[in-house]
């Protein structure tokens, strides 16, 4: 998502640099990177492909979600658009079947069912291979899985946010094998309320953002955080957290 230019919207100001981010990234060993078809809308993806993301790392990327140039997302679920988009999206990543499509968000204004009925009949027909879920319920979960093999989630949760909700969605991922996908893991940089972080940071001799990032690990087999960047040095930084150990006592600490 911040390959792209300034609010997520149009091509960010250094494209060189973006490519270099992704190219380090398959360099440290990064194998798994998420993406949209509304990041920018377009860039991120496009990037994606001219630094060889595709051939190197598994790239989950979705449909379902419309972004405006005054910066609204909007949902938009129609099956019409969902097949139109999945043809897109293959083109600007340069492949023949996308690793992991996922659904952005329901659509209040589309049958839920309807919406995730495309994504498995796009399965069948060899334009995917997985099909994942973004921002639902534990029930929106239960719905599609009758529909189709879930392989992923996709929920706002980190250190510093775990509402009731997505507490429970995580363990019906874990009960299912599930992949769970915390989107800003990082939490936004805000993390002034998280007990005793900066204590455990510099135990570590670590930031506050990669033990948080160590925290989701931790917390979870099934868990996959998708820290996003612009920089190479917050790359590194943000990979090397994968490296800290985090006791059962500094685990309990942090909730």
């Amino acid at each position: 998502m911040r390959l792209c230019g300034e609010d997520i919207i149009g091509r960010p100001d250094d494209e060189a640099n973006a490519r270099a981010v992704v190219e380090r990234a398959l360099e440290l060993g990064v194998d798994f990177i998420d993406t949209a078809d509304s990041y920018g809308p377009g860039t991120s993806e496009r990037i994606l492909r001219e630094a060889g993301a595709p051939e190197d790392a598994v790239v989950a990327t979705k449909a379902g979600l419309l972004r405006e140039s005054g910066g609204d997302w909007i949902p938009h679920g129609d099956p019409d658009y969902i097949r139109n988009q999945v043809l897109v999206s293959r083109d600007r990543l340069g492949v023949d079947t996308i690793d992991l499509y996922q659904f952005h968000r329901p659509d209040p204004d589309t049958d839920f069912e309807a919406s995730v009925e495309t994504f498995a009949e796009l399965k069948d027909d060899g334009f995917i291979d997985h099909v994942g879920l973004s921002n639902v319920t534990v029930e929106q979960l239960e719905t599609a899985r009758d529909i189709v093999d879930i392989a992923t989630v996709q929920n706002q949760y980190n250190v510093a946010h775990r509402p009731d909700e997505d507490e429970r969605v995580l363990d019906a991922c874990e009960e299912y094998d599930i992949g769970f996908i915390p989107w800003f893991p990082l939490a936004a940089g805000d993390l002034d309320e998280v007990d005793g972080i900066d204590d455990i940071a510099d135990a570590h001799g670590a930031s506050r953002y990669q033990v948080a990032l160590a925290w989701t690990l931790h917390r979870s087999d099934v868990m996959l955080p998708i820290p996003g960047t612009s920089s190479v040095d917050h790359l590194e930084a943000n990979v090397a957290a994968g490296d800290i150990g985090l006791s059962v006592d500094e685990m309990a600490r942090l909730g």
